[in-house]
């Protein structure tokens, strides 16, 4: 019994042994020197690529067509509202400006001249900063 248990552990320290052995054995060994190993690597990375470029599956023209006419739509479509939301907010701006001067303007009789003076220094801020 005793020299079974003993057989068993010599086995499994065996087969630890082969392990270690097989693992150190793996390890590919540095040959040449960093100029041969870098173009090595260079060759294979172009060697991997053109093999993944033969995986490539390229579309035909219809969908070629066909997708890019849904881009050109959905460009077109965004520009579409981008230019009517910046024509909305000019608009609105410059009615702003147009409601300060009209009411420098107007008020101009009935307030002090300092008071004309400010609503006519905001409106003309706000047109300086639109630049128009």
């Amino acid at each position: 019994m005793a020299d079974e248990i003993k057989k068993t552990a010599a086995e499994a320290s065996e087969k630890k042994n082969d392990k270690s052995k097989k693992v150190s054995a793996s390890k590919p060994k540095k040959e040449g020197n960093v100029f041969s190993r870098a173009w090595n690597a260079i060759k294979k990375f172009f060697k991997d690529v053109r093999g993944e470029c033969k995986k490539v599956v390229w579309p035909d023209a219809k969908t070629v067509f066909k997708s890019t006419g849904i881009v050109l739509l959905c460009v077109a479509v965004l520009g579409l509202i981008i230019w009517l939301i910046d024509t909305g907010l000019s608009a609105g701006i410059q009615g702003i400006v147009t409601l300060a001067n009209n009411h420098a303007a107007g008020d101009a009789e009935t307030t002090t001249q300092a008071a004309a003076d400010a609503a006519a220094e905001v409106a003309g801020v706000i047109t300086g900063f639109l630049g128009r």
